[in-house]
């Protein structure tokens, strides 16, 4: 029995994993954390900007708005990166998708690196949006790419590199971010354009490594591409197992030919499959983990942690959701995808009360925020080893190819909506509640544990056919969506 990593080896498979997730998922994640060390520095460059052309300072009230439209914009562009996903991935094919999201991801850089010579905060702006729209196309690309490359048995283990590469961006833009590295502030222009280095690396050598499988036999129809694209990854082989399957799902396609966004909403047969991919991404994303990788220092400020103590403590956080998000490579496969979702969300749920009980006895010794701190890490190890890393192996699990690219746009409108929203309240938010901000969190980490324990059926080692037929025989109180259809018809 070949372990995984000898199966990884036997092709280009392991090569492309590594291509595409420092091209995908990890520029996402380091322009996340990546904004908050230079944050002081940019602000002040937007002074000095509006001195030097108005010969007089700024009013404080337009250098927040300023500021607030360079961190918002990159979420603007994620939604329109998001939404042309269907239509790039679906005209280029996945492979010269990933290329030309390099190429933008590389002139943004350009721009951000050149906007400090043109004292031009503006040009910041602009450089964020593309930033965004990389992120957004690039996110989704990746990990449609990796569900159709990816053999049964390894599914889960290969499309979860796609948050281990996230993980390891947010670690990098937490690295680097460092003063003793790039954060100091004559270099604040350089540490936010370190990803269009791996951008460059995708575009030299992805050409090389072979389209997705899946895309060429039941899109394009080209079954001896698809059996050399197959070998060139795993090794030599028939593939007829994996032939067989695409055959079967192509069948079903015919049947039910591609859908829009909007006729996938309308479509009584994948409403469970929406319904469960929405939930589990407002889960995710009001579990209080976006809010930790974006507001890490408000956090432990309000914890009482020292200032020169917490950007150390930030690079911890880095550090551990990376470690377990490998972690969960290795356990996903034994494991299932079901207790890797309640079980987190459980255990996330119980933390955060925890944390609001340690945020209100912070005075009543030295020692409590440190705690605090370490419930933080726990939390993170808990989501990156639970459904963090689960969710990106059932988003390429549940949708067969012809329902995919409608849902992927439709998930990465939900997720750049809720993220944007999420930045702009949370910071009134923990002004209001306080330390109660978090009860909020753990409300949706126990709602997030109840829908994956009693209605998420388990996808491991089943084909995509075999998946959809599990979400249509889900019933709630009796009935399912495909009943409700038929009384209707009949009627």
């Amino acid at each position: 029995m070949e372990t995984v990593l000898q199966q990884l080896t036997r092709g280009n498979a392991l090569c492309l994993i590594i291509i595409l997730g420092i091209g995908g998922s990890f520029q996402s994640g380091y322009h996340i954390t990546g904004l908050s060390s230079p944050s002081p520095y940019i602000q002040r460059f937007i002074n000095s900007s509006w001195y030097d052309r108005y010969e007089e300072p700024p009013p404080q009230q337009t250098v927040t708005i300023i500021w607030s439209l360079i961190v918002s914009m990159y979420a603007v562009g994620g939604l329109f990166g998001a939404v042309s996903v269907k239509f790039i991935s679906g005209m280029l094919g996945r492979k010269k998708a990933m290329i030309c999201n390099s190429i933008i991801a590389i002139l943004a850089a350009g721009i951000m690196l050149t906007s400090k010579g043109a004292k031009s905060y503006e040009m910041i702006i602009v450089a964020r949006i593309l930033h965004g729209y990389s992120a957004g196309l690039g996110v989704s690309t990746h990990l449609m790419y990796l569900g159709e490359i990816s053999p049964r048995k390894i599914r889960g283990v290969v499309t979860l590199t796609s948050a281990t590469f996230a993980s390891l961006g947010k670690l990098s833009g937490q690295f680097f971010g460092l003063s003793e590295i790039l954060g100091r502030e004559e270099l604040w222009n350089v540490v936010l354009c370190v990803p269009a280095c791996f951008s460059v690396v995708q575009v030299l050598v992805l050409p090389f490594l072979p389209e997705a499988p899946r895309y060429l036999f039941i899109e394009k129809g080209d079954v001896k591409a698809c059996k050399k694209a197959l070998q060139s990854l795993w090794g030599q082989g028939d593939f007829k197992q994996e032939m067989d399957e695409m055959l079967a799902e192509q069948a079903a396609i015919e049947a039910a030919p591609p859908k829009s966004p909007l006729q996938l909403l309308g479509d009584r047969t994948v409403r469970w499959q929406l319904i469960t991919m929405s939930m589990i991404y407002c889960c995710n994303q009001l579990s209080g983990m976006a809010a930790i990788s974006t507001f890490s220092f408000d956090i432990f400020r309000k914890a009482g942690i020292p200032r020169d103590m917490i950007r150390y403590i930030t690079l911890g956080l880095g550090v551990s959701e990376i470690l377990t998000s490998i972690s969960c490579g290795l356990l996903i496969e034994h494991t299932g995808r079901r207790p890797l979702f309640w079980g987190g969300y459980g255990v996330m749920s119980a933390i955060w009360v925890l944390v609001t009980v340690t945020l209100n006895l912070k005075d009543s010794s030295y020692w409590v925020p440190y705690i605090t701190a370490g419930l933080i890490i726990l939390f993170i190890i808990s989501f990156c080893g639970g459904p963090a890393g689960a969710t990106a192996t059932l988003n390429s699990e549940i949708f067969i190819q012809s329902n995919r690219l409608a849902a992927f746009v439709l998930m990465g409108l939900q997720r750049w909506l809720v993220f944007a929203v999420l930045g702009l309240v949370f910071p009134f938010l923990i002004n209001a509640l306080d330390s109660y901000c978090f009860v909020i969190f753990a409300c949706m980490c126990l709602l997030g544990c109840l829908y994956t324990f009693f209605l998420l059926p388990e996808t491991k080692g089943k084909t995509l056919l075999e998946i959809s037929e599990d979400f249509k025989a889900i019933t709630l109180c009796g009935k399912s969506f495909l009943e409700e259809k038929r009384v209707e018809t009949k009627l």
